[in-house]
């Protein structure tokens, strides 16, 4: 996910796409956005602001077959029904869903399901009645489907899987992991199930933690958002009196400080590039460019 969207620590990333077939293992968002970069015809991405190293790769890519492989069953799904809303809009690609699936999903969730559980369930029950299409290009979801062998001589051949039906094996030349998230281990603070533990981002004194890192892998940019907002809120009334730095320059030491002021030069460039190619704008990815265009 940062290689196609230009975080510049992965711009040197070599992604092989020579296989036709790709196993994305993960039921949330970003196994799902990756599942859909991989499938779609990446003409649709000229006019986004995709990283344009990530669609030079792709208008080369073989894979024309991807799987959306999720250990548990459509009801424990971690999507958000309007990314699932957005998947029959794709022009050349089939998207497909088992209805058996959904409907033993739609049982297994009871008569009131929670609101989110529901939606979910009501975006992949359209996905799966949806008018059939006959593309080059197919995305599929598969349930229940609990790898336990990824094979091959050198590089990826065949994933194995533990099934109801019992083992079922995919050849693939090309699988990705999106089953969760864990915070980078620091010491002296304490981790939760892949989280930093903490009190609505108080961590301890002078520490605080936002994002997945503070909630784990949930929400949206907005969430993150909103979830950052409220840790700076909690951060200035901890704060009882100020520093005796008269400037953040002087507490980090050598390392350069991106201001919003910055951060507001590189957009602009950004945005001015991609207006002649009708984009939103055209990322950089290159750290030193980058710090040029916000003038450091």
């Amino acid at each position: 996910m940062p290689w196609y969207n230009a975080h510049p620590d992965y711009t040197g990333v070599e992604v092989s796409l020579d296989a036709e077939t790709a196993i994305v293992i993960g039921a949330g968002n970003v196994a799902m956005d990756v599942a859909r970069m991989l499938a779609l015809d990446p003409s649709e991405l000229d006019p986004t602001d995709t990283a344009e190293h990530a669609i030079a790769a792709l208008k080369n890519s073989n894979i024309r077959k991807v799987y959306i492989c999720a250990r548990r069953g459509a009801e424990h799904a971690a999507f958000t029904s309007p990314e699932l809303r957005e998947l029959p809009k794709l022009e050349h690609t089939n998207v497909i869903i088992s209805k058996s699936d959904i409907d033993a999903a739609i049982v297994a969730a009871g008569d009131s399901p929670e609101k989110d559980v529901k939606s979910n369930l009501d975006a992949m029950l359209a996905i799966a009645e949806h008018e059939k299409t006959n593309h080059a290009r197919t995305m599929e979801f598969l349930f229940h489907h609990v790898p336990t062998e990824i094979k091959g001589s050198g590089h990826v051949q065949e994933v194995v899987f533990k099934t109801p039906a019992g083992e079922k094996v995919i050849k693939a030349g090309l699988v990705i992991s999106a089953i969760g998230y864990e915070a980078a281990p620091l010491t002296g603070i304490t981790y939760d199930k892949g989280k930093v533990l903490n009190t609505d981002g108080r961590v301890k004194e002078n520490i605080y933690v936002v994002g997945w890192a503070k909630r784990g892998p949930s929400g949206v940019i907005g969430t993150n958002k909103s979830d950052a907002a409220a840790v700076i809120e909690l951060l200035i009334s901890d704060l009882k009196a100020p520093k005796n730095s008269g400037d953040i320059n002087d507490l980090i030491g050598a390392h350069k400080v991106i201001t919003q002021t910055h951060w507001e030069a590189i957009n602009t460039a950004e945005v001015s590039s991609g207006e002649p190619l009708g984009k939103p704008r055209v990322k950089v990815a290159d750290k030193i460019e980058l710090l040029r265009l916000g003038g450091l």
